[in-house]
């Protein structure tokens, strides 16, 4: 039925998504057909792959408690967050995309309407995928003259499963900030070049192109630069995927390196400029600038080079390269904390290894042309603009966030616990602490990991016997994650922190963060659930019972109850998908199976007993069943998580097929023929019911050697559609052999102008298909007797022979090659000759190549062989075969049958009166 007016939709962006880790995602979700204010609040939940029926909850617009443990600090640090569109629609926010933040998410909106009437909460799937682009470029530091040519190279690759697309761009930096950023040209990710505003005209003229040399090399060619082109250069690469509603987004985005290039104008003006691999910095980095000269004829002209950091000398270059230091510098320039060199006439370079605070600030260089006469004689002199650094001691980026996969659990599961430490540049060491629920004592000191990765326990969690052998690991890069196998009791729960120190240089910086667990105990509750059914096989059409049966230490009737059935398709996914769920106020919510049982399910309840009755079982039905049923403690409003939960023991359902009844006739038979005769060979069906429909497949088996795998010749469906197998597809063999239904029980292969290449033993597998409820299935399948096809020569036999060849024959690549077929001896009048080449493939089994019939007549099997297959054929014994252009693949074992045929004018036809074969010739291919 359709929606009528006013029943309440939620729609969810379409899924799967495919995101990568790291990234900044967002997910929209919309509401319709509701009652009540405009403004409508929305809840995000998750069902996690590994638990699948359990929500977690993530974010709310109206509930600040919403959240669970394992989200509470992302969703109040604004990592996570719910951005309103208007009153009936938002964007959920993930900033920065964990592996853990895979699952199934659910929107769900609370009620407003004076009735349940409608959907009230849409769900999506959300894959995590690692991000795999990569994009380098050597940096480098370039000077060229107004109208020289500039090229400049970038790598981009990607291993992603999924099939995405890559756009790569190069952009132009002048200055500092995104403001000052131009675009150059981009190929984008539908393979279509388009320059920024400034190279529109260049790119239209051809002087600024982008090439794609190589899988993973993209060029950038300017023929002629210009003063408007020199900053930093650098190569941006993207990484887009096409989502279900068919739009493309991209997932990841990767920047090079910067290449600075500076352009030297006409005239002989000094330009100098100043640049940095990176600005920002932490201490103990290397901080590299170079100062680039850009004039006219520099080779000719001598520069002296002075560094400046806040307007202050560090040090000098003169034009021969002599380096002088300001006194302060001199003590790190000979421990070797400092360099300053003249790499050439044009480029001057300054390091700084292991750059501290004192090295922040804003620097210059200052370059003077100078005329040598036994002393330096400064022409004019031009200062660079200035480039600021900022060093951040150690420390600063250091981050931790505490989250739990196991918020609330019964005691004796396990607790999963996981400090994510990001920013850290050097070793860090990891401590977890437990402050107990009902106590005020001080933290317990539950595990530490060194920075060694040297690990130990807490005096308190030391004996295995009580909570088993915890575990502390690095899972990856930062992940550090915590498993406690079994929970004692209830004061398992409380607060449990993570503090992470990293250390560096004698110093350390701590972070701390904490989540909170629940550990319940349900031996006061006594739940319990039982399934059962009537009957475990079932056959198509019937129907079939489910019964869970409840026992608890209270009434149920006193208490709000849930039942949910969850099913486990056969064969196994290895997780339960929900097949519907009563709530505690009756409203029947379906899962994701809805398409498939509603209609078809019907749920009732009597006393303490649930029972699901399913209809007209299908294939689909069988698998695993299981009812959950969850309780609330009395007079609780909303009513938040379930104070117990029992899961029932699982219950397999089989669901069988009709059994079949087909009988195939089984005895074997042979047909001789003399050749060039057309024959029918049949296959009988001895019983089968009126209304099953047959699959027929036609198969061969060849003479020895050959006899290996049978060959497929052709299949007629149950819906009477005509296939052939690989080996009779082309179209020469699909017109001679055929297949016809003589009767209801019979059915002919039919082989037109059989030839001695059709000997050998055929048979048919009859299938038996039978329409049930929905769909079409088969039953059985049974194989028929074998009819052996021979050729017969008459009673006065003549020996033919073929000449000996030789049995290997080289090629080389590209050239051409004939493998011999000479008769021998006198021919008798009034004869002609068929032949047939072939090539053994691997199988064993030999597939012809070209056939000639006594017509003259040449038939090409293999079509895509035709122009390079010759039989040139200086005389009327010669069936030597000619490869042209040979190939690599050409290599293999070849061998010819020649057939001879007589006119006899009784029956005024031609008779096969001798066939040899020869030996086969192998042939070998070498490189041109």
């Amino acid at each position: 039925a359709g929606m009528s007016t006013g029943q309440r939709v939620v729609t969810v962006q379409k899924g799967p998504l495919y995101r990568t880790e790291g990234s900044h995602i967002t997910l929209w979700c919309k509401v319709s057909g509701y009652q009540g204010p405009s403004e409508q609040n929305f809840q995000w939940s998750i069902y996690l792959p590994s638990a699948p029926e359990r929500e977690v909850q993530i974010v709310s617009t109206v509930d600040l408690s919403f959240p669970y443990a394992i989200y509470t600090q992302r969703v109040h640090g604004r990592g996570i967050y719910v951005e309103r569109l208007q009153g009936d629609a938002v964007l959920l926010h993930i900033t920065e995309l964990q592996d853990r933040d895979a699952g199934e998410y659910e929107c769900h909106t609370p009620n407003t309407d004076e009735r349940y009437f409608g959907s009230y909460s849409a769900k999506m799937n959300l894959s995590v995928i690692a991000d795999t682009l990569s994009a380098s470029m050597a940096p480098q530091v370039l000077t060229r003259t107004e109208g020289e040519a500039v090229e400049l190279t970038c790598e981009v690759s990607k291993s992603t499963a999924q099939h995405t697309h890559l756009s790569v761009g190069w952009y132009l930096l002048q200055g500092a900030g995104e403001h000052h950023i131009k675009e150059v040209l981009t190929l984008s990710k539908d393979f279509v070049l388009r320059p920024g505003p400034s190279y529109v005209q260049r790119f239209l003229a051809g002087s600024v192109r982008l090439n794609k040399v190589g899988n993973t090399t993209y060029r950038l060619s300017i023929e002629q630069v210009e003063s408007s082109d020199q900053g930093q250069l650098y190569c941006e690469a993207a990484e887009w995927i096409e989502d279900p509603d068919k739009t493309w987004k991209d997932i990841s985005r990767k920047q090079t390196g910067r290449t600075s290039l500076a352009i030297v104008s006409q005239g002989r003006d000094l330009l100098v400029n100043i640049a940095a691999a990176e600005n920002s910095l932490s201490e103990g980095d290397t901080l590299r600038l170079n100062c680039m000269v850009g004039s006219q004829k520099t080779s000719s002209r001598q520069f002296q080079v002075l560094w400046l950091l806040n307007g202050v000398e560090v040090a000098r270059v003169d034009p021969h390269g002599v380096l002088i230091w300001k006194e302060e510098y001199e003590e790190r320039a000979k421990l070797g904390q400092l360099q300053a060199f003249k790499q050439s006439n044009t480029v001057y370079v300054l390091i700084i290894y292991e750059v501290g605070l004192k090295d922040n600030g804003m620097y210059h260089c200052s370059v003077s042309e100078v005329k040598t006469a036994g002393h330096f004689h400064s022409i004019q002199t031009n200062l660079s603009s200035g480039i600021q650094v900022n060093v951040k001691p150690i420390g600063y980026r250091l981050r931790l966030s505490v989250s739990t996969s196991t918020p609330q659990v019964m005691a004796g599961d396990a607790l999963v616990l996981l400090c994510q430490v990001s920013g850290a540049t050097g070793p860090v060491s990891v401590q977890w602490w437990h402050l107990p629920r009902q106590h005020t004592d001080p933290w317990v000191l539950v595990a530490t990991m060194e920075r060694d990765g040297t690990l130990s326990l807490g005096s308190a969690y030391q004996d295995s016997r009580t909570r088993g052998s915890l575990r502390l690991e690095k899972a990856s890069s930062g992940a550090y994650t915590l498993v406690i196998p079994s929970t004692l009791d209830e004061n398992d729960g409380g607060r449990y922190g993570c503090k992470a120190t990293e250390w560096s240089r004698g110093q350390s910086w701590t972070e701390e963060g904490e989540t909170a667990v629940t550990v319940s105990s349900m031996a006061g509750l006594g739940l319990h659930t039982t399934l059962r059914s009537r009957t475990a096989t079932v056959r198509y059409g019937q129907s079939l019972e489910l019964i869970c049966q409840v026992n608890a230490g209270y009434t149920l009737e006193e208490v709000p109850v849930s039942v949910g059935w969850v099913f486990q398709p056969n064969p196994d996914t290895g997780h339960y998908t929900e097949v519907v769920r009563v709530s505690p106020s009756g409203t029947v919510a379906w899962g994701a199976m809805q398409p498939h049982f509603q209609g078809k399910a019907q749920l009732t309840k009597a006393d303490t007993s649930f029972r699901l009755h399913i209809h007209n079982a299908v294939a689909a039905d069988e698998g695993k069943y299981r009812c959950e049923v969850e309780v609330w403690r009395r007079n609780t409003l909303p009513l938040g998580q379930p104070a117990a939960v029992a899961k029932s023991n699982a219950v397999g359902i089989k669901v069988v097929l009709p059994e079949s009844k087909l009988r195939v006739a089984k005895t074997d038979s042979s047909v001789e023929i003399a050749g060039g005769a057309d024959i029918a060979i049949e296959c009988r069906i001895l019983f089968a019911p009126n209304n099953s429909q047959f699959a027929i497949t036609w198969y061969l088996l060849r003479p020895p050697p050959a006899d290996v795998t049978p060959l497929q010749i052709l299949r007629t469906n149950y819906s009477s559609i005509l296939e052939y197998g690989a080996e009779f597809s082309f179209p020469a063999l699909k017109s001679r052999f055929l297949s016809q239904r003589v009767s209801s029980n019979v059915f002919w292969l039919r082989v037109l102008s059989a030839n001695p290449g059709d000997q050998g033993r055929y048979y048919c597998v009859v299938e038996e298909w039978l329409w049930l409820v929905d769909g079409w299935y088969k039953l059985g399948e049974e194989t028929s007797g074998k009819t052996t096809l021979e050729f017969k020569l008459p009673g006065e036999q003549r020996e033919l022979q073929l000449e000996k060849t030789n049995g290997s024959v080289t090629a080389r690549e590209g050239e051409e090659v004939t493998l011999q077929c000479l008769l021998q001896g006198v021919h008798l009048p009034a004869t002609c000759f068929s032949a047939t080449w072939f090539r053994q493939e691997e199988s064993g089994q030999d597939r012809p190549l070209l056939s000639l019939h006594r017509d003259g007549a040449i038939e090409y099997p293999r079509e895509n062989l035709m122009r390079r297959l010759q039989l040139r054929r200086p005389s009327a014994g010669d069936f030597s075969l000619t490869l042209l252009g040979v190939e690599e693949h050409d290599a293999g074992a070849y061998c010819c049958q020649v057939q001879e045929w007589q006119w006899q004018s009784q029956s005024e036809d031609w008779a096969l009166q001798a066939l040899a074969r020869s030996d086969y010739t192998q042939l070998t291919t070498i490189p041109p």
